[in-house]
């Protein structure tokens, strides 16, 4: 007897509805019967007998019948968006509530339940700190223990001297910041994690613990964080934030003498033995822009945000403070002037600003090329002013010639050849030579040096009154000099004179 497909199919659809979800409609739970069990474990054995053909197990399920379950009404549940226009029949439906206590919780709806304010994904999953504290770790990865809100570091003998088990300074030592107790934390001294930062060059907390792995942040609670507010110790404002603290210790062991009121290296340094290996000068001030004087309180709110610490985000210094020794490239040396060192910093300053300029110059005396004229441009210093035409007869050179071949000894040397008249008398030979001033202070030489707009044009634009003033031996020195200048201004003629250059032949018939 062949298959009867109904039974598989019948099969197939009682799997598919057992995994289908069901929702609970409200009413007690019901427990499963054992004979439906056995029932349904015999019915099942009775099917795969049929599904193998065997003429026994055809002839029981036809005195018995098809067996099929009858599916569960499921209730649809309400989904987001714009309804269809073709409902289904059940599509409003309530949602059937959950009297279970296993089941899964409703999710509502309203505030701090969805994508809105205090919810959604990235809100917070069952309350409690919106920062959590990282396990601080070493170098090598290994975890690091806590003790005492601070990180479990070897001590240096002569630090501790320094500074107790509470973070108290030893030997009239004062913090550069505000440092106060916790509630329930003991006498312990703690401070703001903004205000060490901003001390010491960060401009916020999150890479003041970030580049120094050796400070534990903690993250107060609610009650700590009423209790510094009812001190005045953090605005009311600050009740909804989440407030980082850190150990005074922990910061003074980290910074040494840069948390110290006018703290110097090594007598102030918590590493001593450290700071003296890497050669550092004892005695030299931590930080010498730090602003305090002796005897006078020392300013601790300046580092409070609310106070006006803000500000440092306005001012444009790097976000992470330099290692010392290590400035800042294009930035400027500052240099505090005092009545020692001001005539020997003036000096330096003029001495690099003459380098600057003469790197200047000597970058553009290879010229400066012009992308819209398709030429090298040069500066105008170095351009010509002046030219001198001088015509040489040849045979009068010729005839001064010895018989041996020596040439008498000429008043100019130059480093031409003498040509032959044969030569000249047919060719047009012209001996270019460049001459500059013996002096740079010459300035520009021929009787229109001074139309030449480049400035200073030599010592004679130097007046009368100004000679006058000159004691007698700087006024001789003035004179001496000025007679060579004009001597070399005076071998340089007019164009008509120098340059051989006529004026122009008109004729007045043809205009």
């Amino acid at each position: 007897m062949g298959r009867r497909p109904g039974r598989a199919a019948a099969k197939n659809a009682a799997a598919a509805l057992k995994n289908t979800p069901q929702y609970d409609d409200g009413d007690d739970e019901q427990m499963p019967d054992v004979f439906q069990s056995d029932a349904a474990s015999q019915q099942d054995a009775e099917e795969d007998n049929a599904e193998d053909g065997t003429p026994a197990a055809d002839s029981d399920a036809e005195e018995e019948g098809p067996s099929t379950p009858v599916p569960e009404p499921v209730v649809r549940k309400k989904r987001l968006g714009r309804p269809p226009k073709n409902r289904p029949a059940d599509w409003d439906a309530p949602e059937p509530e959950n009297h279970s206590e296993t089941g899964t919780p409703k999710r509502g709806r309203g505030r701090g339940g969805g994508f809105g304010r205090g919810g959604g994904r990235w809100g917070k999953k069952g309350g409690g700190p919106s920062h959590v504290t990282q396990q601080p770790i070493d170098k090598d990865g290994n975890m690091m223990d806590v003790i005492d809100d601070e990180l479990d570091l070897p001590q240096d003998p002569e630090g501790e001297t320094k500074v107790d088990k509470m973070g108290n300074l030893q030997g009239g030592r004062e913090y550069r910041c505000r440092t106060f107790t916790i509630l329930d934390r003991g006498e312990r001294l703690y401070m703001l994690s903004t205000e060490p930062a901003r001390c010491v060059g960060f401009r916020d907390s999150y890479l003041f613990f970030t580049k120094h792995k050796r400070l534990y942040k903690i993250i107060i609670n609610d009650e700590e964080k009423r209790d510094l507010i009812d001190r005045d110790l953090i605005p009311h404002s600050y009740k909804g934030r989440a407030i980082g603290i850190c150990t005074a210790r922990s910061v003074f062991r980290e910074f040494g003498a840069q948390i110290i009121v006018g703290g110097k290296r090594i007598i102030d340094d918590y590493e001593v033995a450290k700071s003296r290996s890497e050669g550092v000068v004892e005695g030299e001030l931590a930080d010498p822009n730090d602003a305090f004087k002796i005897g006078e309180a020392y300013n601790k709110n300046q580092y409070v945000a609310w106070h006006g610490a803000s500000s440092v985000y306005h001012s444009g210094a790097p976000t992470v403070p330099l290692n010392a020794g290590k400035p800042m490239p294009g930035a400027k040396r500052k240099v505090a002037i005092n009545d020692v060192n001001w005539m020997l910093e003036h000096a330096r300053e003029a001495s690099r600003f003459n380098a600057a300029l003469g790197a200047v110059r000597r970058q553009t005396l290879n010229g400066i090329y012009d992308p819209h004229t398709n030429n090298m441009h040069y500066p105008k210093t170095m351009q010509p002013t002046h030219a001198r035409w001088e015509q040489i007869d040849d045979n009068e050179v010729a005839a001064k010639a010895l018989v041996n071949g020596h040439i008498e000894e000429q008043t100019v040397p130059t480093i031409f050849t003498p040509v032959k008249p044969i030569y000249s008398k047919n060719y047009l030979i012209v001996d270019t030579v460049y001459e500059s001033a013996p002096a740079s202070t010459f300035g520009v030489p021929g009787p229109d040096g001074d139309f030449h707009d480049l400035g200073f044009n030599g010592l004679s634009g130097i007046s009368d009154d100004i000679k006058a003033e000159l004691p007698e031996d700087c006024r001789l020195a003035l004179e001496e000099a000025l007679e060579k200048e004009t001597q070399w201004k005076s071998k340089w003629g007019s164009e008509s004179q120098s340059g051989h250059r006529r004026a122009p032949i008109i004729d007045k018939g043809v205009v």
